[in-house]
């Protein structure tokens, strides 16, 4: 076993999972919800700090590849021969820059619409529930993603999430 996934990349992982699915059913419970939104906000600059200047497989130049290569990468899960990867496939790559920018997306517009120039307008709080329902989309798609990726290459990678080691 190796180590892939460093600590602050777990943490931050887990962080935003439970704050985006606390603000996706908090929605009634508004401090609650404003409170999800802040928290995701801060882990999704940490995480873009830490895809920078982390360790190799923290860092965007080592999973984030071009749509190419993502699209054969798709195609080589549907035929159920794709390559696997220690830390992130190329799917895996693209997703996590998706949930990213509409996590930002979600929570900026969010935020927008408390504030005196926007509340109340129709297109921010349209954009924020858009991309809140395409973010949980994505998460959907993404545990499906993990779970095939699991089968396909018989490991766990969930388990992988929480202690960081997978097999070389």
């Amino acid at each position: 076993m190796v180590t892939v996934w460093d600590p602050l990349v777990r943490v931050l992982h887990w962080t935003l999972a439970v704050g985006v699915a606390v603000a996706f059913v908090s929605d009634e419970a508004r401090a609650l919800h404003e409170a999800a939104g802040y928290l995701v906000l801060a882990v999704v600059l940490l995480r873009i700090v830490w895809g920078v200047i982390g360790p190799r497989h923290a860092r965007f130049s080592d999973f984030v590849r071009s749509p190419r290569t993502v699209i054969a990468y798709v195609v080589d899960i549907l035929r159920m021969r794709p390559r696997r990867y220690l830390g992130h496939n190329p799917a895996g790559g693209a997703m996590i820059v998706l949930m990213l920018v509409l996590v930002t997306v979600a929570g900026a517009s969010g935020w927008l619409s408390q504030t005196d120039r926007f509340f109340g307008v129709g297109w921010v709080e349209n954009l924020h529930a858009a991309s809140a329902n395409l973010l949980i989309a994505l998460v959907i798609a993404h545990v499906a993603g993990v779970v095939l990726a699991s089968f396909q290459h018989r490991e766990n990678l969930i388990g992988a999430m929480f202690s960081g080691k997978k097999r070389l």
